[in-house]
């Protein structure tokens, strides 16, 4: 997303995906409570996608077009608006449990059998990454540079954003609304192995599951007798990071 937007604010959790794969989970939880598993990731892709498109409709409005800035903030109002209607939802519908654990985000709970489903689109998606990530080096530079160097730009942002997605919806509607992974990594891993989406691909999968598995350890043992949401440890270091991001942002401009 970073690089197919030069965005570096862009995250799932940030720009309307993950509130909009909530909230079709929360409308499926609702009306429908016996939906296959496979329906809900189906219903996740959805949701995920018409938040982003909302997130990009807003933002491009205003005088001047899109800009990150405008991007954060349209994700932002997005995302309230979406957790609100949620609430809404699960209060009147008396499932307020069940989406409180899944907007907490975590792993308890999480079946062999979903992750099973989950692989074909999470594999489909990692090889529409290794096809895309020489395209998506030159999409970072500038639209210009990539038309130059012969690359379809739109082509490639439409198949980089339905990785997006598949992989946004997917892992939504398994261990729910966990943020700032995306935002963190990227940054991370430009740093150590620079700007080449060739290396950041596979050392964004690496160190992203790593530092999921690192925040699922110390949310069991920060208090061994109840584990505290993933969401919760992830958001300890997201939320900074991005305050981080935003004030260096600022002083670019």
């Amino acid at each position: 997303m970073q690089g197919m937007t030069r965005n570096p604010l862009a995250d799932s959790g940030l720009m309307g995906i993950n509130s909009g794969a909530g909230f079709a989970l929360a409308l499926c939880f609702a009306f429908m409570p016996n939906l296959p598993f496979m329906s809900l990731i189906l219903y996740s892709f959805a949701g995920a996608g018409a938040g982003a498109a909302i997130v990009y409709g807003v933002g491009s409005l205003a005088k001047g077009g899109l800009t990150p800035a405008r991007l954060v903030l349209a994700g932002a109002a997005l995302s309230a608006l979406l957790s609100a209607l949620s609430e809404g939802v699960a209060l009147h519908y008396k499932i307020g449990q069940d989406l409180a654990l899944w907007y907490a985000g975590g792993k308890a709970g999480t079946k062999w059998f979903q992750l099973k489903v989950m692989f074909p689109w999470v594999f489909a998606a990692i090889l529409g990454d290794i096809v895309l990530s020489r395209s998506i080096t030159m999409l970072s530079l500038g639209d210009e540079v990539a038309r130059g160097l012969g690359q379809r730009t739109g082509l490639v942002k439409l198949a980089g954003a339905l990785i997006v997605l598949i992989l946004a919806g997917s892992s939504v509607s398994v261990v729910g609304a966990v943020g700032f992974i995306g935002l963190i990594i990227p940054h991370l891993t430009r740093y150590l192995v620079g700007v080449d989406y060739r290396w950041i691909f596979p050392c964004s999968a690496v160190l992203g599951s790593l530092l999921v598995v690192l925040a699922d350890l110390a949310a069991r043992t920060v208090i061994p007798q109840h584990e505290t949401p993933l969401g919760a440890v992830l958001a300890l270091i997201g939320v900074p990071f991005f305050l981080y991001l935003a004030r260096k942002e600022r002083r670019e401009l």
